[in-house]
C-alpha cells in the first residue's frame, strides 16, 4: 500500500520528519511495520516554509525511485525546514501498464488552487470511467494533468467539483466526487471495491478523508477491519479490511524535543501546536493516535500557534 504523511506546526527541520525517526517515511519504504509491503515506485513531498523565497507556494520534490534508494534525499532534505508538509511513498505493480516517472509521484500540485494532494488508494477502471467523469472536469485543471495515474485524475475531478475552500465546501466536494464516481460505475457496470484515503494540504491546513465504496458500489460497507485481516490459515478479506481501516492523527507539542521518533508531548487538545496525519500510527504507543474512521473527514488548521481540529461524518 502507499503511505501518506502530513504535518502542520512550528517550522522544524525537514529531516526530523522524513529522515531521522526510526519509523520515518523513507525507512517505511524499505522496512514497513504495519503493512509488510515494499514501496518501490517513487516518492515525493511538498512543503511550505517562511524561509523560502516563495513562501506562499509549495516547494515540490519528486523521485521515481524507491525512497530508501534516493541518493539525493540526504543532501537536499537536511537543508530544508517547513511548517506544512505533505509526503507520500508510492506503491504500484510492476508491469507494462505502470509508468515510473516524476509526473506520477505524489503529491500533485496545480496552478489555481491552494491544495496539493496525495492518496493511499486506487480508483479501479479509472480510464474507462473517464467516459462518464470527464464532463465533470474543468478544462483549466485537465490541461495541467501530466501523468498517467488515477490519483492525478481524481485531483482534477475534485478540484473541478469544489465551489470554495472552506471546510464545509471541501467536504461537499468530496461527497460529490464519490457520488459521481459511483454513478459512473453503475452506468458502465464497473462497480469495484474502491479505497480512497486522501490528504490535502495548503499552508497551515490539512484535510484528510477516509472513504470509498465496496465491491457492489455501496458507500457503507460493513465489517470490522481487524477481524477481516487474514489469519494464519489465510482466511479473511484483506482488500475490505484495508478499505475500512482508519487513518491516524497525532496532536501535541514539542516534536523537536524528541530525537529519532515521532513522539510529541501530550497536552489538552486545544493547546496542541502541531498535528501529524498519517496512513498508520508511527510510534510504539499507538493508542496516542486518534483514529479517523471509514466515512470520516478530519480538518486541521493552525491558528495563532495552535491547531484546531474538526472531525465530521461524510454524507455519502
Amino acid at each position: 500500500m502507499c503511505r501518506v504523511l502530513a504535518y502542520i506546526g512550528p517550522e522544524i527541520p525537514l529531516g526530523k520528519l522524513l529522515l531521522e525517526p526510526e519509523n520515518s517515511l523513507v525507512n517505511q519504504s524499505l522496512d514497513p511495520e504495519l503493512h509488510p509491503h515494499l514501496q518501490l515506485a517513487g516518492w515525493g513531498f511538498g512543503v511550505w516554509s517562511e524561509h523560502l523565497l516563495k513562501p506562499d507556494e509549495p516547494l515540490l520534490y519528486h523521485r521515481p525511485k524507491a525512497a530508501f534508494y534516493d541518493d539525493n534525499a540526504p543532501g537536499v532534505i537536511p537543508s530544508l525546514q517547513a511548517h506544512t508538509l505533505l509526503a507520500h511513498v508510492r506503491a504500484s505493480g510492476y508491469d507494462s501498464g505502470v509508468v515510473q516517472t516524476d509526473e506520477n509521484c505524489h503529491p500533485f500540485s496545480f496552478d489555481g488552487t491552494p491544495w496539493i494532494m496525495a492518496q493511499n488508494g486506487a480508483l479501479p477502471n479509472w480510464r474507462l470511467l473517464q467516459r462518464e467523469l470527464l464532463p465533470h472536469c474543468k478544462h483549466r485543471y485537465l490541461k495541467q494533468m501530466r501523468g498517467t495515474t488515477d490519483t492525478e485524475f481524481l485531483y482534477v475531478l475534485l478540484l473541478s467539483l469544489l465551489e470554495g475552500h472552506s471546510d464545509a465546501e471541501v467536504q461537499a466536494g468530496f461527497e460529490r466526487m464519490l457520488e459521481v464516481v459511483v454513478e459512473a460505475m453503475d452506468r458502465l457496470d464497473l462497480a469495484a471495491l474502491t479505497k480512497l484515503k486522501i490528504a490535502l494540504a495548503a499552508p497551515g491546513r490539512i484535510i484528510g478523508v477516509n472513504y470509498g465504496c465496496g465491491r457492489d458500489g455501496e458507500t457503507d460497507p460493513a465489517g470490522d477491519w481487524k477481524a477481516l485481516r487474514p489469519g494464519a490459515g489465510g482466511e479473511g478479506d484483506m482488500p475490505l479490511s484495508m478499505l475500512l481501516e482508519p487513518m491516524y492523527l497525532l496532536m501535541g507539542r514539542n516534536f523537536e524535543d524528541h530525537e529519532g521518533t515521532y513522539e510529541v508531548d501530550a497536552c489538552p487538545e486545544d493547546e496542541a501546536t502541531l498535528a501529524i496525519f498519517a496512513s498508520e500510527p508511527l510510534t510504539d504507543e499507538g493508542e496516542d493516535w486518534l483514529e479517523i474512521g471509514f466515512g470520516e473527514m478530519v480538518s486541521l488548521r493552525r491558528v495563532e500557534g495552535t491547531v484546531e481540529k474538526t472531525v465530521t461524518k461524510l454524507r455519502v
